[in-house]
């Protein structure tokens, strides 16, 4: 993904009190680590088998994750706590790492998360957003315009091979 520098901008959400999205800091990473763990062993685990969920989640953050996080997360923040995390690359329109802690799930902090997302591209009047899905998650960004029906092998960024959803959504045109 390339590197591409985030305005730091705040987002508000009339949904929930406390909540704001801004852009990451170093100091973020152990916190986005433990969410994605948690979404993950959560949300995926009827889907996809527990050895391959604890290859993608396990171990701690690396300096290269720390370093991700630093350069392209954004975090969503309730009262100040990390909730959720989400990046995009403005130069292609590929978004990632969209995933809400569970003790916040089903408050519109993902859903807030991706419109703030698309909003960014539309500044950089990207034709559209792509991502890759979870087979689990497919139906939340279905419900947010994005299509994609064919099930592919995903190669992560850690060397497991698992199958996701490719999905796009036309921002013009």
């Amino acid at each position: 993904m390339a590197a591409t520098k985030l305005s730091i901008m705040v987002a508000k959400s009339p949904e929930l009190a406390g909540f704001a999205i801004r852009k990451a800091t170093r100091a973020d990473a152990n916190a986005a680590w433990e969410i994605r763990r948690a979404a993950v062993m959560l949300e995926c685990a009827n889907v996809y088998p527990l050895d391959q969920l604890e290859q993608w989640t396990g171990g701690t953050a690396s300096r290269a994750f720390a370093d991700a996080v630093e350069e392209r997360f954004l975090v969503a923040t309730v009262d100040g706590y990390v909730a959720g995390t989400g990046m995009i690359d403005l130069a292609t329109g590929k978004i990632d790492a969209i995933f809400v802690h569970p003790a916040y799930m089903k408050r519109g902090i993902g859903a807030a998360m991706m419109r703030h997302l698309e909003t960014l591209a539309r500044s950089k009047e990207l034709p559209e957003l792509t991502l890759d899905s979870t087979l689990n998650a497919a139906p939340f960004y279905r419900a947010l315009g994005f299509e994609g029906e064919e099930i592919t092998p995903y190669q992560s960024p850690r060397g497991l091979t698992m199958d996701c959803v490719p999905m796009t959504k036309r921002l013009r045109g």
